[in-house]
């Protein structure tokens, strides 16, 4: 296994070098997906109202990775109805 860090630009061009292989096979195709997947390991960490969350979770009496899940899924805070 390998682990390196590549600006977008180098990230794009080894990504054009492995579709101008022509026919890609299993194992380029795995590295093709890993270098898509690979940009979002660079991405900061998302920071959400924990305090709202919590309170969303208490109030529908689910867990606060269901309401997580749910503002993922394009749900949205209320944050005027948060006190």
């Amino acid at each position: 296994m390998w682990v390196t860090r590549l600006t977008d630009a180098q990230r794009d061009a080894i990504r054009a070098l492995l579709k101008a292989q022509g026919e890609v096979g299993p194992s380029l195709s795995g590295a093709l997906q890993a270098l898509e997947l690979a940009r979002w390991d660079d991405l900061p960490d998302a920071e959400l109202p924990w305090a709202e969350v919590q309170r969303l979770a208490a109030a529908q009496g689910i867990g606060e990775a269901d309401v997580v899940w749910d503002l993922a899924a394009g749900g949205h805070l209320r944050l005027d109805e948060a006190a």
